[in-house]
């Protein structure tokens, strides 16, 4: 059974958590949202609830959302097989088609009402939408897959400043106004970036980076850029991981201060992370300045 806290209980996890809301009202947090959070219906509802929660005190949060298994399923309908080249959808005329509906239409829409439901202010953008994420081609192989060039983010600090929350599909464009699938961490790196968030939360399906990828308890909490060269080379971060610690490293190096990994399928792990002294994930900062460094800052 659920423990139910007292008033006086309450009143004091509020207290703990007012330092955490000092730090980061009126600060930009860019949250990653997909996976199994995005597909679990109570999960979903709960991610809404912390980024309303977060918005009401103050937290300027912008919402960058994928969308694969949604992909997957219409695609599935259409009678079209998903083909993937080192973790990449390849994405024809048609393919690209389908992600632009989904992502840009039916997902992107669901989250906005979601959120006005909940008690916020949302409205929906595409990378497409102002040029926000401006493209070229990634791979031949991959067909309509994007790598970003120019970020113009001006759609998003318009709605930020207007109150809204900003919830952004990841379907940039080139110059010609082609329509390109976005690896969705990418994506987030880049708006963070041009936004230079306080954090960027990556919501993933483990629960951060682990020493043992079979065992949660080995869970490292937090990892500075210089610690990344050697757990690459001891085969801590392999597989899967490699792309997202990579997505850490551009956050970081375009200004973003602080990235999480988080497991987003842990109820309400947003709010641990942001407000809490435990934390939910593994959080990536910038290595301390060397001695050098920092008396070179001092003459």
């Amino acid at each position: 059974m659920d423990k139910i806290l007292t008033n006086m209980e309450r009143a004091e996890v509020l207290t703990a958590a007012l330092p955490y809301i000092r730090q980061y009202t009126g600060k930009v947090v860019v949250v990653k949202y997909g996976g199994n959070a995005m597909i679990n219906e109570q999960l979903k509802q709960q991610v809404m609830e912390d980024i309303v929660l977060l918005w009401l005190i103050g937290v300027h949060v912008v919402l960058v959302h994928g969308g694969g298994p949604e992909i997957n399923e219409l695609m599935d309908r259409l009678g079209k097989k998903p083909q993937f080249v080192d973790g990449l959808r390849v994405t024809d005329k048609e393919t690209m088609d389908i992600v632009q509906m989904v992502l840009a239409g039916k997902v992107n829409k669901t989250l906005v009402n979601l959120l006005e439901m909940k008690g916020g202010k949302a409205v929906g953008l595409s990378g497409m939408d102002g040029r926000l994420l401006q493209c070229t081609v990634k791979d031949e192989r991959l067909g309509y897959v994007g790598e970003i060039q120019k970020v113009h983010i001006d759609p998003v600090t318009d709605l930020l400043s207007g109150g809204y929350i900003p919830v952004v599909s990841t379907v940039g464009c080139d110059k010609q106004g082609n329509a390109y699938n976005i690896n969705g961490d990418t994506a987030a790196a880049y708006v963070a970036g041009a936004l230079k968030a306080q954090t960027l939360i990556m919501m993933t399906d483990i629960a951060g980076v682990l020493r043992d990828p079979k065992d949660p308890s080995t869970l490292i909490p937090e990892i500075t850029t210089d610690d990344l060269p050697a757990l690459r080379e001891s085969g801590v971060v392999s597989g899967g991981m490699i792309p997202k610690v990579e997505c850490c490293a551009t956050a970081l190096s375009r200004g973003v201060k602080n990235v999480v990994i988080m497991d987003g399928r842990v109820p309400h792990s947003i709010l641990m992370e942001l407000l809490t002294d435990e934390g939910a994930g593994t959080r990536f900062t910038h290595s301390a300045p060397k001695f050098e460094d920092r008396q070179a800052g001092w003459e």
